[in-house]
């Protein structure tokens, strides 16, 4: 039901994964379009030296660009930073901070020196802003902000007021971006931490589905296997001791295999045949398990046997497809009685759920092509209806055409529906 791997769509994680990374580079790309209009007003007065601070704050923006993806990749529990990339940040971050502070004039605001020395320490703090706690960046923009206003400052008759503005914009304006590139990377790190209980909640509720099973065989064949060794040792020593009594012991033996394998073909038809109320009920316990808010409605609803059958495989696929192949986390299972066609009326299961992905092309697995099938057999159909990022599946089935092939033409039994 799925696409090949080489056409596969991003899931939404690895979706926000892609956003929220190239969000934090391509800010981390525009520190040279800051660093333009920090030398626009001093670059007539020192051309030579603002020509070697923008290459230094261009090849900044590179390595700062790789030392950002390696600390994600940190934070995500990957491979640490490699030293030499910390080194070549420190060595261009350091560059442009000595031509600044030699080469750049004062002037008014953060043009000149002043914001040839923030921009490049602060950029190099963004870099590594994902491997930062909260009070390191804090105490980093402060150090920033006092470097900067520090140096660079004018000395006017208001030169107290320019110096504490420019200390509070510097500071503001690098905590701030800090913290932005730190809370972006810890919500990336919340994402994949619910894809991984996602995946495991799955895997879990299909190791209970194997469990149930081979808890319902050894229940089913334990004993009666057990009969059948003691038997056959029994036999096997009367024998040998040429005593009377190892025929009919090993026609017991017979007896008791054939009655086993009837048995186990019984579970395993069971396991593979489909009663809508024990289909329901596993359900309900095969959703929760994966972390899937689940409500179960039609308590009372009589069925017929057919009827059962065709709608118990419906129940079951699309709770295989949730759980799967959805990011869902709530789903609804809705079955009642509705008016049909003449005086015949109709048994309609709906399932929806809020997770579940369209296939590329908008193609239907061979699953609903088979359920599709087995209803249009009783006269049903199946319809499959994607809403935004609700998909509802409804099976209908008359009910008339099931009670005239059946036997009975009752509606009792398995069909009884327990409450949610």
């Amino acid at each position: 039901m799925t696409s090949t791997t080489t056409n596969r769509r991003r899931t939404d994680p690895e979706r926000f994964d892609l956003y929220t990374r190239w969000s934090l580079y391509l800010l981390l790309a525009g520190a040279p379009f800051i660093g333009l209009a920090v030398v626009a007003e001093v670059g007539a007065d020192a051309p030579t030296a603002s020509a070697a601070w923008g290459l230094c704050v261009l090849g900044q923006a590179v390595v700062a660009i790789v030392v950002c993806a390696k600390a994600i990749t940190r934070f995500l529990g990957g491979a640490r930073v490699s030293p030499q990339w910390l080194v070549v940040l420190a060595a261009v971050t350091a560059a442009a901070a000595v031509i600044a502070l030699v080469g750049l004039p004062t002037a008014e605001g953060l043009a000149g020196r002043t914001g040839g020395l923030a921009l490049p320490l602060g950029v190099a703090m963004l870099a590594l802003a994902p491997l930062l706690s909260s009070a390191v960046m804090a105490a980093g923009a402060a150090a920033v902000a006092l470097v900067a206003t520090a140096v660079g400052a004018v000395v006017p008759a208001d030169a107290q007021n320019s110096t504490v503005a420019t200390f509070v914009s510097v500071a503001l304006i690098v905590g701030g971006m800090a913290a932005s590139f730190r809370v972006s990377v810890w919500m990336l790190g919340v994402v994949w931490e619910q894809e991984r209980t996602r995946t495991v909640h799955a895997r879990l509720a299909v190791a209970e589905e194997r469990l149930r099973f081979s808890r319902d065989l050894h229940d089913v064949v334990g004993r009666t296997f057990s009969a059948i060794a003691v038997k056959s040792e029994l036999a096997a020593e009367l024998a040998r001791r040429g005593q009377d009594g190892a025929v009919e012991q090993m026609l017991e033996v017979r007896e008791l295999a054939q009655d086993s394998l009837r048995e186990v073909r019984g579970v395993v038809a069971g396991y593979r045949a489909t009663d809508l109320g024990a289909e329901l009920d596993g359900a309900r316990s095969v959703l929760r398990s994966a972390g899937v808010a689940t409500r179960v409605l039609g308590e009372g609803t009589l069925l017929p046997e057919q009827v059962q059958e065709a709608l118990g495989w419906v129940v079951r696929e699309a709770v295989t497809n949730v759980v799967r192949h959805s990011h869902a986390s709530s789903c609804t299972i809705d079955l009642d009685v509705v008016p049909g066609a003449g005086d015949d009326d109709l048994a309609r299961l709906r399932i929806t759920n809020d997770g579940v992905e369209r296939a590329p092309g908008g193609s239907v697995g061979s699953g609903l092509v088979g359920l599709a099938e087995r209803l249009a057999a009783l006269g049903g159909e199946l319809t499959a209806t994607p809403d935004g990022a609700t998909f509802t599946l409804t099976a209908t089935v008359p009910l008339a055409g099931a009670v005239r092939g059946s036997d009975t033409g009752t509606r009792s039994g398995p069909g009884t529906m327990g409450a949610p």
